[in-house]
This record gives C-alpha cells, structure tokens and sequence, in this order.
C-alpha cells in the first residue's frame, strides 16, 4: 500500500469521525436550512479537528435542491419534516484531500429510506466493479453507474460519477479536460499513472434522483479497497 493511500484513509477516516459526530449532535434537523446547517457543521469541524480549509465548496442540500448537481447552486431551502438532505463536505486534512458525502432523511417516510439505502449500496457495488476492473476508463464506468441506477428504478443524478483525489492541491477540477474524472469523456484507464509516474486515487461518487418525486441521495468516499 503505498504512502498516497495510506494517507488519504487516515484523511477520509477524520471526516468520517465528523460525520458520526454530526448525527450525535443531531445537527441534520427540521426547521432549519441548508445554509444553517453547513455552518453547523463548519465550526463542529474545527472543534473537532480543526478543519479549516476544503478543497471544494461545501454542499448541504435538502429537499428538490437533492436533484442539482456539484456545479450548481439553488436558492437556500428550509429543511422539512419528512424531508431528505444529503452533505458533501471536502476536507483538507494535514494537507490531505478527502471528499465524503451520505444522505439522511427526516422522518419515517420508507420511499426516502430506499432512495438514501440505494445510494450507498450502488456505490459498494460500482467499487466492487471498479476493483475487479483496474483498467475500465472513466467513461466505462460511468456508463456503469448510469446503467446501475436505472436497474434499480432510479435515474443517475450527475454529469460525472467520481473525480480524482491527492495531496493538496492536486489537480484542478474546475477548469482541466475530463481525463481527472469518471466521465462520458474520459477515454483514459483509471489505473494508468500520473504525469510523475504515480498510482492515482479516485472518488466515486453515486447521485441517484427521482425526478418526478422531486428527491435525490447521494454517496461518496475513497475507491479500490
């Protein structure tokens, strides 16, 4: 296992440890909104484990906003009872990139539960075809998460399935080609090396929606292992 992987586990395993404690400390509540509850989570962050910096935009997202993908930015909602909201928070830790998102759902509502159920377990099945499958391009595997949310009786909610991931700042993800992430346009084996001849690690990410409900969940975590 090389010294890249090792560090980004121990990473992702802190933002872990920040998404347990945001459930005991119930911050993911009715009445409250989005924006409220990002800054919630902020400031826990920093008590915690003095997180300070991320490498992206932190999303918290309830209700339809679930449908939008990373890129896009709707109006602040009121998170409700009977509700679904789901976080994407990207840490920098000792200058190590993690990127981790679950889906929670307010209330008792079984068709939610599915959906955020759903989201997790497509990913661990996406990660099992990823391991068996060092060589699949980015495209490949898309397709792959596409085809697997549509099995399920879901649609796939984003343009990409997943992204790189590295020491801070590793490749920018706003303005390169598609080659750094798992997309229709990324033609290149996921296991082929960087420019300095390094093994790269990557994120998958499962957004699953259903459009006419108006709701989505959504999954993400370190890939291949």
């Amino acid at each position: 296992m090389t010294t890249t992987l090792l560090e980004l586990q121990k990473a992702e395993q802190k933002a872990a440890l920040l998404f347990q404690e945001i459930e005991v400390r119930q911050l993911v509540k009715a009445g409250k909104t989005e924006k409220q509850i990002n800054t919630a989570i902020f400031l826990l962050a920093d008590e915690l484990l003095q997180i300070k910096k991320y490498w992206h935009k932190r999303i918290v997202r309830a209700g339809e906003n679930t449908l939008h993908p990373y890129n896009e930015n709707p109006p602040d909602l009121v998170v409700k009872e009977d509700d679904i909201l789901f976080i994407d928070f990207g840490p920098i830790l000792e200058e190590w990139e993690a990127d981790y998102g679950r889906t929670y759902v307010i209330g008792n509502d079984s068709y939610k539960k599915q959906l955020a159920r759903d989201s997790e377990k497509l990913w661990h099945i996406a990660n099992e075809y990823f391991i068996d499958n060092p060589a699949i391009t980015g495209a490949q595997l898309y397709e792959y998460c596409k085809a697997l949310a549509v099995s399920y009786g879901w649609e796939f909610g984003g343009p990409i399935a997943g992204h790189l991931i590295g020491q801070f700042p590793h490749e920018s993800l706003e303005t390169e080609v598609k080659t750094n992430y798992i997309h229709l346009e990324n033609h290149i084996p996921m296991n082929q090396t960087d420019s300095n001849g390094k093994k790269r690690h990557w994120i998958i990410e499962i957004h699953l929606i259903d459009a006419s409900k108006k709701i989505g969940a959504f999954f993400e975590q370190l890939a291949g292992f």
